[in-house]
């Protein structure tokens, strides 16, 4: 990777921490992994595929100490290719699906994050498929930490089987308790899923790419100044895009719509924020003055960076 990536000031504000454990950190957590297994395991190629290896990976965040792990290797990395600051997406939804208290883990990578030079707040994320009560009691737990480093409230999962029309009063609950609203859309599903996220407020949408296929809908995206966070190896390897050399990021961004690039899952994507910079330039064209340009996005629409 070449210095000017690694070295560009960059913010990352579309992160899971649950797809963020590496296989060293994965080995840490169980030594009787093998290199084999693990490689196996992040192995896949479709949407169904992912899930499949996420839900593998959240099999080994067992309790607080192993969440607290995988926020400190997390921010290491973060830390040394120079992200300043990240909004991190953990998984609420999944605690709640395993049975697990919410509360101890919270604790346990908000005090892993305060020992890192990233400056960080959360994320909390639902899974949509798993319905609106589900969806609900996620919001409710964010609510709860407005006050304790929580910015915003996401859904994430199957936009097919969960359209953002359920959540109406779900985002409007967060968004009446000083939450602000970073849905997945136009990622499996289309436009209509992103404009309907807009309708409800979304400050950012995550992924987004469907919305190059509908000229009125990038407008409004432009007009409102409701940036994408784009994630190049994620939409490749879940199918969400044919190929990269075939990425929407250039139109979407040729059209005035501001951009952010992420990493989404890096550990499962095979990927750095770094990386995602030197494929926009390598397989997309981007000139530096451009992929500069995105970097400063990632800080003007983080919702709480101090820099």
């Amino acid at each position: 990777m070449e210095d000017f990536f690694r070295d560009l000031e960059k913010a990352e504000l579309h992160l899971h921490l649950e797809g963020s454990l590496e296989p060293g950190t994965l080995r840490e957590l169980d030594g009787s992994l093998s290199p084999e297994e693990i490689a196996r395991r992040y192995t896949f190629d479709s949407f169904e595929g992912f899930i499949e290896s996420y839900k593998w990976v959240l099999g080994y965040l067992r309790g607080p100490d192993e969440y607290a792990l995988a926020t400190r290797r997390l921010l290491e990395r973060l830390a040394g290719e120079n992200v300043r600051y990240a909004e991190i997406t953990l998984s609420a939804g999944a605690v709640l699906w395993r049975g697990a208290e919410f509360a101890p883990i919270y604790e346990a990578v908000a005090r892993a994050a305060a020992e890192s030079p990233v400056e960080v707040w959360w994320v909390l994320d639902a899974i949509r498929h798993f319905g609106v009560d589900h969806a609900m009691r996620v919001a409710r737990l964010a609510a709860e930490r407005t006050g304790d480093r929580v910015v915003a409230f996401g859904i994430g999962g199957d936009e097919t089987r969960g359209p953002a029309e359920l959540f109406a009063g779900v985002f409007r609950f967060a968004g009446e308790h000083g939450l602000r609203l970073v849905p997945h859309a136009g990622e499996l599903a289309g436009a209509d899923s992103v404009r309907a996220c807009l309708d409800f407020g979304a400050a950012r949408i995550g992924h987004g790419i469907r919305a190059v296929d509908d000229a009125a809908l990038l407008e409004r995206l432009r007009a409102e100044d409701v940036p994408l966070e784009i994630c190049l190896s994620s939409n490749v390897a879940t199918g969400a895009a044919e190929r990269l050399e075939g990425h929407p990021l250039r139109k979407i961004f040729d059209a005035g719509v501001p951009v952010i690039l992420n990493t989404d899952d890096p550990a499962l994507f095979r990927t750095t924020l770094a990386r995602e910079y030197e494929l926009a330039e390598r397989e997309l064209g981007f000139r530096r003055a451009e992929l500069e340009a995105i970097a400063r996005n990632g800080f003007r629409y983080a919702f709480r960076w101090s820099g």
